[in-house]
């Protein structure tokens, strides 16, 4: 356990150092080219950019702490699936816009589970957001919602360059990155698909990945639908 702990607050100090970094220079670079405003736009834009990837790397970090709390699943509703995927899809549309993808969704309606909608909300973005960022532009990206046999299934589906085999049982791994390079120029934390894994736990689900590289991924929310999981009783869920 010490040394998770100590893995962790090495990888959260990695994270923040080069984000706090950029802010520092940028801040001294700012001062020094205070009477070329021109100079002055392009540096303040590049600093609003890092403070606003030190803000997410910081929340996802408090996000995650949360979901690993014995208590992370305060209450449980019943939840529209549409809506949570409608919801997911509005957060990630400009970056889809401005990427040049289309986000299509499509599967069967009416589905429910029960559980935090906000929480699940939160996981379904993660997915969406990772789909784009992985995904070459003029693209799609497909969400899907199918309920069979007393489980529901969200899938996210995009044409993205791929994950290789050895490298999906890690995916979901703590500030594990498929493309760290790519990742870090982005803005990504590596902590995204954790929280997608503890969120579908905390629901009594799972999370699945298929991907070849080359063809794209398919990340797959499990939950229990509505009726089995108060069948199942939401006692043990948390």
């Amino acid at each position: 356990l010490d040394e998770v702990r100590r893995d962790f607050v090495a990888n959260i100090s990695h994270e923040l150092k080069t984000p706090i970094g950029a802010v520092g220079l940028l801040a001294e670079a700012l001062v020094s080219a205070s009477k070329e405003p021109e100079q002055v736009k392009r540096f303040a834009k590049r600093l609003r950019k890092e403070s606003e990837r030190l803000a997410n790397i910081t929340q996802e970090i408090i996000e995650l702490s949360r979901l690993q709390a014995t208590d992370a699943l305060t209450k449980a509703d019943l939840v529209d699936v549409d809506q949570v995927v409608a919801l997911a899809i509005d957060q990630n549309r400009v970056a889809a816009e401005t990427n040049r993808i289309a986000l299509v969704s499509g599967g069967d309606a009416g589905a429910e589970v029960y559980g935090d909608e906000d929480l699940l909300v939160t996981a379904l973005h993660n997915l969406i957001a990772n789909a784009i960022q992985y995904s070459p532009e003029g693209s799609r990206v497909g969400i899907g919602v199918s309920a069979t046999d007393g489980v529901v299934e969200i899938a996210v589906t995009d044409q993205g360059v791929g994950i290789a085999e050895d490298e999906q049982d890690r995916v979901f791994e703590r500030f594990f990155r498929s493309d760290p390079a790519r990742s870090r120029n982005t803005g990504g934390s590596g902590l995204g698909l954790s929280i997608v894994k503890h969120v579908v736990q905390n629901h009594g689900g799972d999370v699945r990945v298929w991907s070849q590289p080359g063809h794209g991924s398919t990340f797959t929310i499990r939950l229990p639908e509505s009726s089995h999981a108060a069948a199942a009783s939401l006692g043990g869920i948390a």
